[in-house]
């Protein structure tokens, strides 16, 4: 699972005293044919890691399809100072929804 989620790096021009807490490891991810409940089940369970912040991308798709999901995708965010205890919980995670939903595909920016 490691090897299939793409992590960016971001961060806002820090002062050097705040540049190690301001950097930010962001996920976008989205699943083709995930239902939109299940998408806000995903969304609340990232949420209950200490530090994880996520989201709802919206549907950029210009037509209507059935068989789409309603949403866009997942963001989910946290500290880089973070990663070692919040990156195996987030993979556990998406590795647990994306063996009964269907393959995570990382969007870019």
């Amino acid at each position: 699972m490691a090897d299939s989620i793409e992590q960016n790096s971001t961060s806002a021009q820090p002062t050097s005293a705040q540049a190690a807490v301001s950097e930010q490891v962001e996920y976008r991810l989205h699943s083709p044919q995930l239902p939109l409940a299940v998408y806000r089940e995903v969304a609340a369970h990232l949420r209950q890691i200490e530090g994880v912040n996520t989201g709802l991308l919206p549907q950029t798709a210009k037509e209507f399809d059935y068989l789409q999901s309603q949403v866009g995708g997942v963001w989910i965010r946290y500290n880089a100072d973070a990663a070692e205890q919040c990156q195996p919980q987030v993979e556990a995670i998406l590795t647990y929804y994306g063996d009964r939903y269907g393959q995570w595909e990382t969007l870019s920016k």
